[in-house]
């Protein structure tokens, strides 16, 4: 049984099931910031990870190492699926990087690559982030929250309470905000981009630049949001990928 992701598809008749997705959270997010998407994909099965440090996994401190996520990740999915179905990797923001970092694993070691990666809210892997806030004082920190609008204001504004979210959301942040890659080894999978039409936190360039990460065929779409469109405008999110996928497997 799986640790790491949770099945929100569970109803799906299996014979049905044309791919998964695999779905990789935001800095701060978790499994149920995509629990409604199941109602909306009929032949699609769906795996969201869940990182330790929220919801079910509170008790579990959360992890800043994005090699150690990434490699528990890639663990559990060679213990509990099978490569050889067509699956999908969708990662928002923080999400991002994971997927780039998993799918590079999962090339190296020889298993099947994904039918597809869909990268949402997040810059090409060579860019870092260029206005950092894991390592500001608490104060600080909370302060550069509220520039995501990825943690509802009542948490932000309840001191008591988000003091018991603080120590996840930095290691997020560290993730998030301290990756970089240096290598540019390219992804053999095509890739769709989306990006908010009113993103303040990147700039197209740098989703475009995602394009010089695959030897397959990379394309972007704009969404109407800021950053976290994924919350705002699901109902996109959601149409762009079931096309995405419709796509791949005819």
């Amino acid at each position: 049984m799986s640790k790491n992701f949770e099945i929100l598809s569970k109803e799906i008749n299996e014979n049905n099931i044309i791919a998964n997705l695999f779905i990789f959270p935001f800095a701060g997010g978790g499994v149920s910031a995509f629990r409604k998407w199941k109602d909306e994909f009929e032949d699609i099965k769906l795996l969201v990870a869940q990182y330790p440090g929220r919801e079910n996994r509170f008790s579990e401190k959360a992890i800043s190492d994005i090699n150690i996520l990434v490699d528990n990740l890639f663990e559990d999915m060679k213990e509990n699926f099978d490569f050889r179905k067509p699956y999908y990797l969708f990662g928002h923001s923080m999400g991002t990087k994971i997927v780039y970092e998993l799918a590079l694993r999962i090339k190296n070691s020889d298993y099947i690559n994904p039918r597809g990666i869909i990268i949402s809210g997040g810059r090409a892997p060579l860019y870092k982030e260029p206005h950092p806030i894991y390592h500001l004082d608490d104060d600080g920190f909370i302060e550069g929250l509220r520039r995501y609008e990825g943690t509802p204001k009542e948490i932000l504004d309840n001191k008591d309470l988000i003091s018991i979210f603080l120590p996840t959301l930095r290691a997020d942040f560290v993730i998030d905000e301290d990756y970089q890659d240096t290598k540019f080894e390219k992804l053999e999978s095509p890739i769709l981009g989306l990006m908010g039409d009113k993103d303040q936190e990147m700039t197209l360039d740098e989703l475009i630049k995602w394009k010089d990460y695959t030897t397959k065929e990379f394309t972007y779409k704009y969404i109407d949001g800021k950053h976290m469109f994924v919350n705002t405008s699901p109902e996109s999110v959601i149409k762009e990928i079931k096309e995405f996928i419709k796509v791949n497997e005819n």
